[in-house]
This record gives C-alpha cells, structure tokens and sequence, in this order.
C-alpha cells in the first residue's frame, strides 16, 4: 500500500498489514529507535576517494571543450562534432539512470564504486589509441566509456553523504563529494591549453595530446585500484537516526518502481527537479561553450579561456562548501536556495553584458561572481532533494535530478550554440538568462517540506521517551538514554 503523507509519517514506514500481524513500520521504527549511531572513521577516505575519481572523469569530460578549436584542427571535424563529446556525457546518462539506480539500491555502493571508477579508468586507455587525425572514432568511443562511467557516479554525492555521515555533518559531506566534479572541470579548463598548445605541427600537436592522455589514464588506474582496497557498501553502524530506520526497514517493504512513482508525484520534489534541471543545464552549456565564446571576442587567449572556466569552478566550489556548512547549521533549505538562484540570475546577467567590453579581468571578475552562486548550486539541489523526499534512496532523487540536467544541458548547448553563431554571443547568453528567470520564480513555490530532518527528530524523541520510560522515578536526577556515545 502506498505509505501515508500525514507529518506524522514523515518517515514514510506507515502501510497497511494484515490483520493480527505485527507491525512492520512499528517494528522498524522500534529498531531506529534502539540502534547504535556511531561515526566510522573511513568516512573521510570514502568520500574524499569518490572525490577523487569524479574529479578524473569531470577532467575527461571537458578536456575537449576547454581546447575545441585545437582538437577541430587535429582531427578535421566541426567545432559541433567536438562539443558532443561533452554532450555525449548528457545523452548516456538519461537512458541508464534507472538501471544504475536499481543497482544501487540491489547490490549496494561498492559495485557502483567499482563500476564508475573501472569504467572511467578504462576509457581513458581507450583515448590513447587515438593520436593520429583519422582515428576521430576511438576518441568518440573512448569519450562514450568515461560517459557511461559518469552515470555511476554523478548521482552519489547525496547517498555517500547520507549513509557514511552524521546528520550535522552531512550536508558538508554532499559539498566535499560534489567538491571533485567540480574541481575536475577546473583542471579540465586549466590543464589542457597548458599541455596542448595551439601548435601548427601535427607531429608535435599528437604528442602533446598523448601527455595528456596517458597522464588521465595513469591517475585513473591508480584511483581504481584504490576504490577496490578502500570502498565498503555502508559503515557497521548507521550514522545518524534517520539512517538507522532506512536501515531498520524491511527488505519486502521497498519497491524500486513504487519508489520512483512516490517521487513522480511529490509535487514539490517536480518543481525542484525541473529548477534543477535548468540551472544545471545552464552550466553545462556554459562550460561547453565557454571557449568558442572567449575566443570569439579575445582571439588567440585559448589558455586565458581556459583560465576564466577555472575561476568559474574555483568560485563555486567555495559557494559550495559555504553552502553545505550553511545547511548544516541552519538547515534554511528552500530559503538558501532561493537566494542562490537568484544570484545565479543576476550573475549571468552581468557576465552576459561584460563580456564583449573588451576587459578580460572583467570577465574574469564577472565570471567568478556567477560561478560562485551556479556552481554552489549544485550540491544544494541534491541536499535539498533528499530532505523533500525522505526515506526514497538519495540515488535514485539525485539521479532524477540528473536527468533533468542532462536533457537541458544537451538543449541549451545545442540551441545556444546556434543562436552565437547566427546572432552572437549575447544572444545565446540572454537565451540561457531567460530560463534562468523562469528557474528563480519556480523555486519560490517549492514548500520546504523537510521529511529527513523530521525523521531525526521524532527518532531523538522516541530515545528520550524511551529512556525516561525504563528509568522511572529516577530519571529527573540521572542522565537520559539520548547522551550515549
């Protein structure tokens, strides 16, 4: 039976049974309620790990767009064939979001782990085989490898976070995990202007390409190897109350599709997947695009271009873990991420009109304000997304969102893209402001409906009564049951 809506479920554990059998949800919640909360210390290595090879499989996906105009030299293509080996990451992830999912809620986060970094590390081989100009189609299948890597790693910041972390920590967490793929697009707009210089011979031009690769393939075997020895499913103790009654649940109670049509209909979980998606997808077509834009009005800064995208990320990542510490502390949601949308509007709408004024510390200036409020963005969509939907598995509400990323992303590029090059630069940019502005307005509907911390505090509640319960007469003069370690 579909679990009840009332606040006093915001758990979701209320079904119906059959008559004279114990309660399930009593039963889970009576669990939650006695379980051991205790913090594992491999928490910092299993998110800064998964940090780290998001980080490799960010860096491949933007390696290309950060030096488009390079690589349509090298392999003889158009400047769009290069900008969908970035799309290409968009277009794999919509179709193998739910098997991914489902994976994840079968066999675990060590699979998944394993799958993400393995295939990351395994696309990276693959791009070797590519140095010479008529071996476009290596490049693509290698680039499609590290993609199919991607959707095994860009819906977990919010389920590492929740699983591995304690309640006053793990918004924090969500900002630390998301730090990597954000840094990885950092390096991905510094490093390769760097390495691959703008060079006329093509001898030269492939070995430089071959620096590169062979660096990525390197970090990313090493990063594989670690996530076998370092990566487990979940901690031996759940970390935090609300955890502990997902824990508690069980197993025939769950159903991955019933779990996906609860959240298809969460009217407030909807506007903030469709705001997400449109701010994300902002960002993609931004990054995409970003060095055709520069170039277009600074001929010749191919390694300045690559330089504004890294301030870009640089910003947001600091936006970001601001952000996470902010939640933590003030657990404000919908109101933190009002005001971030609203500033990312405002953002683009400066950028869009500085960049053509000639300046290039103004852009960089420009720039790093809206990266700081777009990027810092992103990890208060997952947090905010686990809280308004609260006990359905962070993977798959994060992995909804990224869908909704994705197929704007792969809109924006391609519309935005034509719209520079039959109007300009500020046209395409003035596009993306458009749906920025409709983004900000939707947020503001969104209730703040916010089930996971409830969860936390009906389960503190129950411990307290519990303890003064079996302490009897004694409990006013002695310490409660909630102050255990």
């Amino acid at each position: 039976a579909e679990p009840s809506r009332g606040p006093a479920c915001a758990a979701g554990m209320v079904q119906q049974e059959p008559a004279g059998a114990p309660g399930l949800a009593a039963v889970g919640e009576a669990a939650a309620a006695t379980a051991e909360v205790r913090l594992s210390r491999r928490r910092w290595a299993v998110v800064l790990l998964f940090s780290s090879y998001s980080l490799c499989n960010a860096f491949q996906w933007i390696q290309y767009g950060s030096i488009n105009n390079v690589f349509v030299r090298f392999y003889g293509v158009s400047a769009f064939a290069i900008d969908w080996l970035s799309m290409s990451y968009m277009l794999t992830y919509i179709p193998l979001l739910f098997p991914v999912a489902w994976l994840l809620d079968k066999r675990g986060l060590r699979l998944i782990a394993l799958a993400g970094s393995g295939l990351n590390a395994l696309g990276a081989w693959v791009k070797l085989g590519s140095l010479k100009p008529h071996l476009f189609p290596i490049t693509v299948l290698g680039q499609v490898i590290c993609s199919l890597a991607q959707v095994f790693i860009l819906g977990m910041p919010s389920h590492i976070a929740s699983v591995w972390f304690g309640s006053r920590e793990v918004s924090t967490a969500c900002s630390i995990a998301v730090f990597g793929n954000q840094l990885g697009i950092a390096v991905g707009f510094l490093i390769p202007p760097v390495l691959v210089p703008n060079v006329e011979d093509v001898e030269k031009l492939a070995y430089q390409i071959s620096i590169m690769f062979f660096m990525t393939a390197g970090v990313a075997t090493a990063l594989f190897i670690l996530v076998i020895i370092v990566f487990k499913d979940k901690p031996p103790h759940p970390p935090s109350r609300a955890q502990a009654l997902i824990q508690s649940r069980p197993a025939q109670e769950y159903s991955y599709m019933q779990s996906i049509l609860r959240l298809l209909c969460n009217a407030n979980f909807l506007l903030l997947m469709v705001t997400y998606g449109l701010n994300a997808g902002c960002f993609y077509a931004l990054s995409t695009l970003l060095s055709r834009m520069v170039i277009h009005h600074y001929p010749g800064e191919e390694v300045n271009a690559g330089r504004i995208g890294l301030t870009i990320i640089l910003s947001g990542m600091v936006g970001a873990l601001i952000a996470g510490i902010w939640l933590d502390r003030t657990k404000t949601y919908k109101q933190t991420t009002l005001v971030v949308y609203i500033m990312s509007l405002v953002g683009m709408v400066v950028y869009t009109f500085t960049l053509s004024l000639g300046h290039l510390w103004v852009v960089f200036v420009t720039a790093g304000m809206l990266g700081f409020f777009m990027t810092g963005y992103l990890p208060l969509g997952f947090e905010f997304a686990a809280e308004l939907t609260y006990p359905e598995s962070e993977g798959t509400s994060s992995g909804l969102l990224n869908v909704s990323a994705q197929i704007f992303g792969i809109a924006f590029t391609i519309s935005q893209g034509q719209i520079m090059d039959h109007f300009g630069t500020k046209a395409g940019n003035l596009f993306l402001c458009s749906f920025l502005l409709l983004g900000t307005v939707m947020t503001a509907f969104i209730k703040a409906d916010l089930r996971r911390q409830q969860a936390n505090l009906d389960n503190e509640q129950t411990v307290i009564r519990s303890g003064e319960r079996s302490e009897g007469p004694r409990s006013s003069s002695a310490p409660t049951g909630c102050s255990g370690r």
